[in-house]
C-alpha cells in the first residue's frame, strides 16, 4: 500500500503556488472597465521561463486567473494548383483561362517554364466561361533576370476578387508551351505580427560575404529574418545562409541547423516594363525553439557586387499575447521560472473568442520575485542519494562473495 501511494504522489503533477516562481512581471495599462485585455510578451520572458512558457501564469493578487495564449500566424490556405484551359493565341499574344474554387483570392502565381524573360500579363475576370461581360484586374510584369543576378518573379499581386474564371494574355517572348499551371494563395485574413528577438547593426564584410552574427537565449523562437536597408535605389538578388549551433561549453543538445534564402529589390523599367519588387525577408524554420543558447552566423553573399548598404538585421518571432478577462479596479502580474510545471488548462482557452474590441495592455519590467521559496525536494530517497544505493549494492556484493567464499571452504574441510 505504502509503495501504491507513492507512486500515486509521483504522478500527481506540480501544483502552481506563487511562492515558487522565480521571476514576475507586472501587466500595465490595464482598462477602467471590466473588459477582454491582451498583452503581447517579449524575448525577455522566453529566456527566462520554462520551454513554451509551460510554466507561465497570470495573478490577480494571490488568486489564479486563466488566460488564452495567442500566437499571430495568418491562416493560409496551402497553395492550390490550377490547370489553365483554352490556352493558346489570340490577337498574336499568349491566351488561356482559369476556372477559379469559390471564395475570395488575391496572389496568383504562374507556373512557367522560361528563363531570361520580361513579359506584361492582362488579367481579366468574369463569372461566366465565354467571357462576354469582363471586369479589368490588371496588368503586371513578370521576369526572369536571374542571368543579371536580379532574381525571379512570376506572381501576380490580385486585388481580392471572386471571379469563377480569370483571363489572361501573355506578351512576347511567352510561347502557349511555356505555361503550365497557375498556384492560387488564399489572401489571410489577418496579416501576423512580429516581434524584435534580436537586432545588430554590426554587418562585417569578408572578402564577397557580409556576415552578421547573434547571440541567443535558450528557448527564444524565431520565425524570420529581416533585413533592413539604408536609404537607397540599388538594386540586388542575394542569396543568404544561415548558420545555428551550440553556444561553445553548452551541452550541444541537438545537430548545428542550416538555413537558406534570397533577399531581394528591384525597382526598375525594363524593356518598358515597369518592375516593383521587394522581398527582405528570409523564414526561419517554423520558430522551434531551441533548448540552449545558440550562435547565429548570418551570410549574405555578394558575389562580385558591392555589400548591400544594409542598417540592421532583426530576428522576428511571430507575436505571441496572452488575453483574459480584466475585472474593474485589479491589477494582474504574470508569474514564471518554475520548471516543475506542466501547462495549465483553463476552460477559458477552450472557450475562447477574442473580442475585436479587446483592450492593449503592456508589460512592466522583469523582477525577482520576493517571495520566492525554492520547491521542496518531493522525490524518492534513492532518487536524492544515489550514491548510498551503489555503497549499499556494493556492500551486498562482498558480503555474498564472503558467504560464499566461507561455504566453499566449510565444503572442501568436509
Amino acid at each position: 500500500m505504502k509503495i501504491r501511494a507513492l507512486l500515486l504522489l509521483l504522478l500527481i503533477p506540480a501544483q502552481a503556488d506563487i511562492h515558487y516562481f522565480r521571476h514576475q512581471r507586472p501587466v500595465l495599462n490595464t482598462p477602467q472597465t471590466q473588459l477582454q485585455t491582451c498583452v503581447a510578451l517579449d524575448a525577455t520572458m522566453f529566456e527566462h521561463a520554462s520551454p513554451q512558457l509551460m510554466d507561465l501564469r497570470l495573478y490577480r493578487g494571490t488568486q489564479e486567473t486563466p488566460f488564452v495564449l495567442r500566437t499571430s500566424a495568418s491562416a493560409m490556405e496551402e497553395k492550390r494548383t490550377i490547370q489553365p484551359i483554352n490556352l493558346g493565341r489570340r490577337n498574336g499574344r499568349v491566351a488561356f483561362d482559369v476556372f477559379m474554387p469559390g471564395g475570395s483570392y488575391s496572389d496568383i502565381e504562374l507556373s512557367l517554364d522560361a528563363q531570361d524573360f520580361i513579359a506584361s500579363v492582362d488579367v481579366s475576370g468574369s463569372n461566366d466561361s465565354d467571357a462576354a461581360q469582363v471586369t479589368q484586374l490588371g496588368s503586371y510584369t513578370v521576369f526572369d533576370l536571374t542571368r543579371q543576378k536580379l532574381g525571379r518573379s512570376t506572381v501576380l499581386h490580385l486585388p481580392e476578387s471572386n471571379f469563377r474564371y480569370l483571363h489572361f494574355m501573355l506578351g512576347d517572348p511567352l510561347k502557349p508551351g511555356n505555361v503550365s499551371a497557375i498556384k492560387l494563395d488564399r489572401k489571410p485574413e489577418h496579416q501576423p505580427l512580429y516581434t524584435t528577438v534580436a537586432e545588430t547593426t554590426k554587418i562585417e564584410n569578408h572578402g564577397q560575404q557580409s556576415v552578421i552574427e547573434f547571440t541567443l537565449p535558450a528557448n527564444v523562437p524565431v520565425d524570420q529574418l529581416q533585413f533592413l536597408l539604408q536609404p537607397g535605389d540599388a538594386n540586388f538578388s542575394r542569396n543568404v545562409s544561415v548558420n545555428i549551433e551550440s553556444e561553445p561549453g553548452s551541452k550541444k543538445l541537438w545537430e548545428p541547423v542550416a538555413l537558406n534564402g534570397n533577399i531581394l529589390r528591384l525597382h526598375a523599367t525594363r524593356n518598358s516594363h515597369r518592375i516593383d519588387e521587394e522581398d527582405l525577408t528570409v523564414l526561419a524554420g517554423g520558430g522551434t525553439p531551441f533548448p540552449e543558447p545558440t550562435e547565429w552566423t548570418v551570410k549574405v553573399d555578394n558575389g562580385d557586387d558591392p555589400p548591400i548598404a544594409l542598417s540592421s538585421v532583426r530576428l522576428e518571432m511571430q507575436q505571441r499575447t496572452v488575453c483574459f478577462d480584466a475585472q474593474l479596479g485589479q491589477t494582474y502580474s504574470f508569474y514564471y521560472g518554475d520548471s516543475a510545471l506542466a501547462p495549465p488548462h483553463y476552460d477559458y482557452a477552450s472557450l475562447f473568442e477574442l473580442d475585436k474590441n479587446a483592450a492593449a495592455a503592456t508589460l512592466g519590467p522583469e523582477q525577482d520575485n520576493p517571495d520566492y521559496q525554492s520547491r521542496p525536494d518531493t522525490r524518492p530517497f534513492t532518487e536524492k542519494h544515489p550514491a548510498l544505493l551503489w555503497l549499499a549494492l556494493i556492500a551486498v556484493i562482498l558480503l555474498l562473495g564472503a558467504i560464499a567464499l566461507r561455504t566453499g571452504k566449510q565444503l572442501q574441510q568436509r
